[in-house]
Formats: structure tokens, sequence, C-alpha cells
């Protein structure tokens, strides 16, 4: 009986034991070091649970070897044992591979199971961390199918966006949409912190806004407040130095002695040199390139009531060049409001406003004349100041000038203030009914000022505006007998852009017998833009200087000021109906159509019809779909069409008048108005349908998320200018020929998007990111009669390198082929016959088979490459551990050709350093002898076009966060530091500046003329969260 007693108690103690009760409390923040209010805390195999406050706190009494699950929307779930602990602290990642996650999709959202169209997304988190000067270099890599190019590497640089493939011969830039606002305000004006994600419409279901979207489109989400969230104060901060990422090998002064004088010889000339030893000379790119300053400052408050949410931020942010500082700078003020309100339990209403303030100073850059061509081409020989200290002059090298001379004397400044505001009424009817009214606006004033003083660059320079050191002013003849002095002047120019946009739609959800679920839009839009454009030139600005540089203060009798000026209005009219269903969470359906009614085209054609079908079978939904390695698989499809209309101004299909009409009256000559430009009205918008067949699956218990497409494009009615019409035939004297639409472009290719997250601990996470695009580009109709459209320039004065044919891609090079060198005179005679041909020339290639090179025309040229990459990469690497993180991002492109346009073909121009390797006789090397004599080396030809190519290391950066015992004391909810560096490194066999080398023109891209490299960053920065 005793025994039996003791076994009990000690049964009974062991159960005491087990249920031995504590509390447990704790903070849920996000990865920012926010509280998560509304969290799910539960003992897990329980109902005993709590939710977190405003504040992220929660409370829970439970046993001590108890586990407690954390659970809340777009998040990872979390499972932490207890293990006798009073205080559990922890960071919920959000779950971005969620098959719930929200995407926009234009005039609504869908979720990422759901969706039946291509769309890629980013969150703004990823942006950050970049700390891109734009958002279009953050966004370069991270969307497969969307590539993004660099027209400039100068602050405040132009990008250009294409979304699968260049499709067009005008405007190919994507439909940008911010918080459901038509934006034209271009990215640039965006600042990268206030971004909460973006998604990118890439197949046709961007019909939704029919004539704006055969481009793409670009949907912007801009960071909002939380209801019941106390005030949540965030401050970012980063400074970094900056420098050349590159530098071109050119001779040093000896060198250039040496070569010059071997090519002098070489024509029969004197050598201009007795003495070859003159040392290194001037390293022209020493001297204009300089380490320079970035730095930005971001202060937002974020929060909300039971009723009400609201964001603040304010941005400032600094830049300047590392060729030119501050004459080469870009500053942005960014403010914004973010502001929602419940005006009754069932009706919101949302405002926002974005205002932006840029101010950018530029320098002549990436065309042949600029501060680095000069650098590139200018005599090592030459000092950059005189005895005197006045600059030198580069004699002899044509148009080639003192680069420093040029810095000092460019003056262009351009201020440009931007406000964006929404106003919206959101009313939801019941349960399945709701309705959007909201009105928005655009508005933009850029006021640019350039003033050319009186200088002096050398004898002969074609940039000089003084005909002597002097700075006596060139004169020009107003009248037979009669001239007048050309003094310095300023130009002054103001452009206004206003664009409204009202939107009324209403929105459908419901679901029957839980098996069906119905989902419908239909709304209307109008929208209207105005532009304005005013300039004037005035002439002989006091004391030359930049300083009293305004029209103003010029001479306002000059004889010489002119003005000028245009405005545009158009307006769009637009109705929308989209439909989706979906059975049983299986097989999903969405069709839209629009109608679109613009005043940008002619009257037979004002009207168009964008319809799209779209659907997808979700395969794990199936019975038969018993698959342990699948946890998620998808199969879509989607067809339809888009317009593009902004590819001609708002009067291109009209008639215009012109004041080149002279006629002679009484035996005077009388200026009147003749026909410009002829008119079409029937000239419509560019049309591109488009097939996508797309496979998204989860796998590895949904830590890896995979979606592959494969695309089909077509752009047709594309727009041109033909000098020969179907309308009217050759046009008369005076005029040109009206715009027409032909011509066809096909974009053909394959994406690959991998994501994996991985939570390993508690303190452990890794993140990868890797996506791949291919993209074959042909142009398969021109208009009739056009064999071809010439564009780009090779050299000073010289020839069309870059073409528009059928059959090949959009602007791809036209030029000879090389086969080496002629390495001795038996060579020559058994070779095609080729004019002038030395010993140590260029080879060229019959391609025509006649045995003579023809150098007059055009029967030996032929496609030598295109500009256009087979594929692009990118590659993003992230991973958290216990309080330390790293990021990293990799870029490539692969398969594109550059042609090198920025060597200066004179006798005393500089040379790059891989003409050391010269021929020199028979075997000597396959690069072209030196010459100043006659030759045909200097022709377009392969021998300057160059593997484009790169891998580059865009971004790496190394954070370090404070534990939360440490700066709950001083009141903070995160700090964190890090080091930060941009461009770092980049692997390619391209002899110039920045591989990543474009052009606004998508016929003439690819030509590099000393382009101004994109900067490599070293940056400090810290993170605040209180």
């Amino acid at each position: 009986m005793k025994k039996t007693l003791l076994i009990q108690l000690l049964f009974m103690l062991l159960a005491v034991s087990s249920y031995a009760q504590q509390t447990v409390s704790g903070t849920v923040t996000d990865s920012d070091g926010f509280p998560i209010p509304g969290v799910n805390v539960l003992e897990k195999g329980t109902n005993n649970g709590t939710v977190t406050d405003v504040e992220g706190n929660y409370s829970l009494t439970l046993p001590s070897d108890a586990v407690l699950t954390y659970t809340y929307i777009g998040f990872t779930p979390q499972e932490v044992p207890v293990q006798n602990r009073s205080t559990i602290d922890i960071t919920m990642m959000e779950d971005i591979t969620a098959l719930n996650e929200v995407v926009v999709v234009g005039y609504g959202t869908t979720t990422k199971k759901e969706l039946t169209g291509a769309v890629a997304s980013v969150k703004g988190e990823n942006l950050e961390k970049l700390n891109a000067p734009r958002i279009e270099n953050a966004l370069q890599g991270q969307f497969a199918g969307v590539n993004i190019t660099s027209n400039s590497g100068s602050p405040g640089g132009a990008q250009n966006i294409n979304i699968r493939g260049a499709s067009t011969n005008g405007n190919a830039a994507p439909l940008v949409v911010v918080d459901g606002i038509i934006y034209d305000g271009g990215l640039s004006a965006l600042n990268p912190s206030d971004i909460e994600s973006i998604d990118v419409l890439k197949d046709a279901t961007a019909g939704i806004y029919g004539v704006q979207a055969a481009n793409g489109v670009i949907m912007i989400t801009t960071k909002k407040g939380e209801k019941n969230q106390a005030a949540r104060v965030s401050f970012d901060a980063y400074y970094g130095v900056q420098e050349t990422s590159n530098k071109i090998d050119v001779l040093n002064a000896t060198e250039y002695a040496i070569l010059k004088n071997e090519a002098a010889a070489a024509a029969g000339d004197t050598p201009p040199f007795n003495n070859t030893n003159l040392g290194e000379g001037t390293d022209w790119q020493d001297e204009v390139f300089e380490t320079a300053p970035i730095q930005s400052y971001t202060m937002s408050v974020r929060g909300g009531t039971s009723k009400s949410t609201y964001s603040i931020g304010g941005t400032y942010f600094d830049q300047k060049g590392i060729v030119g500082g501050d004459k080469s700078s870009f500053t942005r003020y960014n403010g914004r409001i973010n502001f929602s309100t419940d005006l009754a339990d069932n009706v919101t209403l949302d405002n926002i406003l974005l205002y932006t303030n840029e101010e950018r100073k530029t320098l002549p850059e990436n065309v042949i004349g600029s501060v680095l061509f000069n650098a590139l081409n200018n005599s090592p020989i030459f000092d950059v100041y005189d005895e005197n200290g006045n600059f030198t002059y580069a004699d002899g090298i044509g148009d080639v000038i003192n680069p420093i001379a040029q810095m000092s004397n460019t003056f262009n400044e351009s201020n440009t203030n931007k406000v964006t505001g929404k106003l919206a009424l959101n009313w939801d009817i019941n349960d399945a009914f709701s309705v959007t009214g909201r009105a928005a606006y655009n508005y933009a004033d850029v006021k640019f000022r350039g003033f050319s003083p009186l200088v002096y660059y050398g004898a002969g320079k074609a940039q000089n505006t003084a005909l002597n050191a002097d700075l006596e002013p060139n004169t020009t003849e107003i009248a037979p007998g009669t001239s007048i002095p050309i003094p310095n002047s300023v130009t002054q120019s103001e452009s206004t852009f206003f664009n409204y946009n009202f939107d009324a739609f209403l929105n459908y959800e419901e679901t029957f017998n839980d098996v069906h679920k119905v989902k419908g839009t239909a709304g209307g839009s109008l929208q209207g833009i105005t532009y304005k454009f005013l300039t004037g030139t005035a002439y002989d600005v006091p004391y030359n200087s930049w300083e009293f540089a305004y029209i103003s203060a010029a001479d306002q009798t000059n004889l010489l000021n002119n003005t000028g000026g245009y405005q545009e209005q158009t307006s769009l009219l637009s109705y929308f109906i989209r439909g989706e269903y979906g059975y049983d969470e299986k097989y999903l359906i969405s069709a839209l159509f629009r109608r679109d009614g613009s005043s940008k085209f002619g009257t037979n054609t004002q009207i168009g019809y964008f319809p799209t079908f779209s659907a997808a079978w979700v395969i794990s939904e199936e019975d038969f779909f018993n698959n342990n390695f699948f946890d998620f698989m998808k199969l879509r499809a989607s067809y339809g069409t888009a317009g593009n209309d902004r590819s001609q101004s708002a009067f291109a299909y009209r008639g215009l008048l012109n004041g080149e009409g002279v006629y002679p009256f009484n035996d005077q000559l009388v200026s009147g108005r003749a026909f410009g430009t002829l008119a079409n009205p029937d000239l419509k918008w560019e049309s591109t349908s488009q097939l996508d067949i797309g496979l998204d699956f989860d796998i590895l218990k949904g830590d890896l998320s995979v979606s592959l497409d494969y695309y089909v494009k077509t752009t047709n009615d594309l727009i041109f200018q033909p000098d020969v019409s179907a309308i009217s035939g050759a046009y008369g004297a005076g005029s040109a020929p009206p715009f027409i639409n032909a011509g066809e472009i096909v974009n053909k290719g394959f994406e690959l998007a991998l994501n994996y997250r991985k939570m390993i601990t508690d303190d452990v996470r890794i993140n990868v990111n890797y996506n791949l695009s291919t993209n074959d580009n042909e142009v398969t109709a021109l208009p009739e009669g056009v064999d071809f459209i010439p564009s780009g320039a090779f050299g000073v004065g010289g020839v069309n390198p870059s073409r528009m044919e059928v059959g090949f891609p959009l602007g791809y090079f036209f030029g000879y082929q090389t086969e080496g060198v002629f390495q001795n005179q038996e060579e020559i005679a058994n070779a095609p016959t080729q004019e002038g041909a030395q010993p140590g020339d260029l080879r060229f290639k019959d391609v025509n088979g006649d045995g003579v090179i023809d150098f007059s025309g055009n029967t030996d040229k032929t496609f030598i490459g295109s500009p256009l990459p087979d594929f692009t990469m990118g590659l993003t690497l992230g991973a958290e551990l216990y309080g330390f993180d790293f990021s990293a991002f990799l870029y490539a492109q692969v398969g594109n050709e550059i042609l090198r346009n920025y060597e200066r073909q004179t006798p005393l121009a500089n040379l790059m350093s891989y003409r050391i390797d010269r021929w020199t006789g028979e075997g000597s090397s396959d690069q072209p002898r030196l010459t100043n004599g006659p030759n045909r080396n200097n022709v377009i030809s392969d021998f300057y076009l160059e593997d484009g190519s790169y891998l580059r290391l865009k971004n790496i950066q190394i954070g370090y966060s404070l534990p939360n015992r440490i700066i709950e004391n001083i009141g903070f909810e995160r700090v964190r530091f890090y080091v930060s560096a941009n461009n770092l490194f980049t692997l390619t066999d391209y002899m110039g500046y920045d591989p990543d080398v474009n052009s606004p023109n998508p016929v003439a891209a690819g030509i590099d003329y000393g382009f101004y490299p994109q900067a490599r960053t070293y940056m400090f920065g810290v993170n605040l969260n209180f």
C-alpha cells in the first residue's frame, strides 16, 4: 500500500511539474525593426493564444516547455520553444514566395496563385539596398525580360527601358503607373526610398491600358501607413565617394612621338619630332576625372489610427560628377504625403501628393567632341596650361580641343519642379461590389539656361566662338554687304507639362458554392495632356560672364536675338472591362477589352480596340497530382493586343505650314508660308500583339519558386516618315513627306526567374534571386519602296553605321568584314582588287564575289554585328547571420557588339595603346600599319567592332544591426550600420570606358563616342528606426 501511494505521489509531482505555468512576453517586429500589430501568438496544439498590440507587444501564460507559434498574413510562420524563457522577441520575415502575395495588375489586384498573366515583382526594400541614384539603376537585372541600359553615366543621366526587346523605331519606353496614376514625369523624379513594390506587366494583360501599353507597364506602389499603428520614424542616410571605374589605355608622350614619326615617314612626310624622349607627358584622363561625393538623407514617418493611415517622407540627394565635378551634377529633393481615411465603415478617401525638385548641370557627353572624346584624342605633349597660366591649344588635331578649357567654358543647367497628386474615393457597396472614383494630375515645369561665352580654343577649331585669343567676335552677314558681330549668347527655355486623369470603375468579386469564383472590373478613363515650350536666345551678355547670363541682362536690341515655341494638347477617352472566372482554384480564365479614342490620330483612325484573353491551370490542385516534389504548379497562357501612341507628336497626322516659302512680288522676294509636312488622316497608333506561355512552380516546401515563359511579340504599323510614300509619291521642294504606318518587328524569347528564400534559424536566413532572359529580334517589314533606314554616325561627318532592314535585328551594324592584314605584296596581288592597298593594311572580304572591293557603294558591306544582347542575367544574393547582413547583386549582358567610335583619325591625334602592336613588317602583327598617307583602314568595318558582353558586380553591401537589448535603452527600434560599394568590378573584353552603352535612338544603339562611364562608388550608411 505504501509503495502504491509513493508511486501515485510521484506521478502527481511529475504532473504538477509538467503543467507549471509561466508568463512569456516579448515584441514582434519586421526585418526593419518596426513592430507588427495583430500577429497571432499561439501555444502550439492548444487554443491558448493572443495577438500583438499596436506596439507589437504580447504577453501569454503557458507551460514552460510549450512551443509558441507566430503567424501573420504575408510573413513566414515561426515556431519557437519557450525553454523556461520569460522574454522572447521575434523578427518576422516577409513571405515573398507566398501564393497569396498581392500583385498589382491595373485597376485592381490579384494574387500570385490566381495570376494568369506574366507579371514580375520586386519589393522596395530590395531596391533600397542598392543605394542607386535613380530607380532605373536599381531595376537593371531585377526582372526577367526587362532590359535597362544607360544613355550616360553622368549624374542624372537617362536610362533606356525595354520590356521584351526593342519593338519600335520610335518611343520604346513603357507606361509608368504610380499608385494608379498615369505618370509621365520620368522615373528619375521618384525616390527609391518611397517605393513599397514594383510590378511589371510584360505580356498582353498589360492591354488593360490599351493604346499606351504596347511597351509594357510598370506599376509602382508607394509606401503607406497601417491602421492602429503608432508613429514609426525612419532615418536613412549614406555618404560616398565616387571614382571612374575604368580608364582607356592611350599613348604617353614618348610613345606618341615614336608612333607619330613612324606614321609620317610611312606617308613620305617629315617626322614631326626630332627628339622622341618626351617622358610621360600629360595624362588628359587624369586631368578630367576626379573623385566626387554622393550623399542621400531620407526621413519618413508612418502610422495610423483605427480610421486613418498616413505616410510622410522627404529625401535630399546630391551627386557630383566624376567628370567636371559641380559642372556635371544632380541634386534632387523629394517630398511625399500618402494619407487615407475612412469616411464611413465602407467608404475610404485616399490622398497622395508627390513633389520633386531636380537641379542638373551637364557637360558635352556621349558625342564626338565631348569632354571625354577630347581627353582621349588630345596630344600628351601639351600641358594643360601654358607658361602664362592660359589654357593650351590642341594645335594641328582637327577639332580636338583642350578638355579642361572646354569644361571651364561650358555652362548648362536645368531646374525641374514636378508635382503629382491623386484623390480617390473607394466605396465598398457590399461584400461583392466596390466602386472607385479618382482624379489625378501630373505637373512639371522645366527651366533651362545655357551660356555660350566668347572663347578661343585655337586656330581653325569649329568650337571657337571668338575670332582670336583677344576674344574678338566673329561676324555674320545679315544682308548683302552688311555684317554684324556675333557676341556671346545665352539661351533660356521653359517647358510646362500638365496632364490630368479621371477614372471611375466598378469591381466585383464573389464566390459561389465554394468553387466558383467570379471577378470583374468595368470602368472608364479620361486623360488630357497639355505641353508648352518657349525658348529664346539673346546676345551680348555683360562681361562675357555666366553670372550675368540671362536674357534680361543681354543686349535687347541685338538683331540676332530670337524666340520660338509651340503648344500641344491631346486627349484620350477610354472604356474597359475585365472578367475573371476560377473554378475550384484549378481552372482560371480572364478576358479584357479596352476601347480608346485618341486625338493624336487622324479622323479616320481615332478609335482603337484592344482585346486580351488569358487562362491558367493550377495542376497542383488536381486530385491526380500527388507529387512530393512539387508544392505548387501552374500552367498559363495569354494572347492579346495593345497600342503605342507615343512614337509621334500630337500633330503628326496633320498637314503643317512652315516658313520656307519665298515668293517674288514686284521684283522683290517675300517670305511666306509653304506646305511643310503633308497630312495623313489615316495615321494610327503602333500595334503590338503578344503570345505568352508560362509555367510557375514551387518546390522545397515552397522555399524555391520558379517561373518560365516563352513569348512571341509582334509590333506592326510602325510610324515612319519615308522620302517617298504611297499617299503622295515624291513630295515637293520645301515640304516634307507625311508620317505613315508601315513596317513590323518581331521579338521572341525565353525567360527564367528563380527565387529561393530560407529561414534556417531565427538568426540565420538566406535568399537567392536569379533571372535569365533571351531575345531574338528581327525587322520583318518596312514601308513599300524602302530597302533600309540608316542611322547613327561613324567618325566626323562619316557614314551611317546602323541600319533598320528586313531580315536583321533593329539597328544592326552595317560595314566591311575584315580578314586580317595584308602581310606582303603577293597577298595583295592574289586577293580581290582593293584600291590603294599596301602591306599592313586591313584586308576586306569580297562579299559579292565580283573580285573588287567596292568602296564607293555598299555591295561589299554586310551585317557585322548587333547592339542587341542575346541574353541578360541578374543574380541577387542575401544572407543574415546573428545581426550581420550581406547582399550582392550581379548583372550580365552577353552577345551584343559595341562600335568603337571615340578615335579621332587625324595625323596628330593621340592613339589607343593597342596601336603599339601595329604592323611593322611581314608577320609582325594583325593590327594595321600606321600611316598619314591615303588608306582605307578607317572605313566602317568589324575592326572597330568589339564584343560588348560583360559581368558586373553592381552592388555589394555588409551591414550590422545592434542588438535590441542595447538600442531599447536609448529609444530606438533599429540601428543598422553598413558599408556598400557600387560597380565594384566589371569583367569584359571591351576596351572602352563602360560596356553598358546605349542611345535614346533605338536604330543607333551601341555606338561609343567616349561614353561617360558609371562611377565606382564606396559608401557608408545608417538606418535608424524609432
